[in-house]
């Protein structure tokens, strides 16, 4: 995972991402990637799935 933190607390997942930070352009060179899961991980001590992909626009 990319700039992604995630944390259970009873029935809440916190995600926390560092929105200064990035990764370079995406494939298709049309954003710049913020964060992300690279696909589908689990969600710590669940049997719950995330998939998550934050971007902006490249210029």
């Amino acid at each position: 995972m990319k700039n992604v933190k995630m944390e259970k607390q009873g029935e809440l997942l916190t995600i926390t991402i560092d929105l200064s930070k990035r990764y370079g352009k995406s494939s298709s060179g049309k954003n710049i990637i913020v964060a992300s899961t690279e696909g589908n991980q689990s969600v710590p001590e669940t049997d719950y799935k995330i998939g998550l992909n934050v971007y902006i626009k490249a210029e």
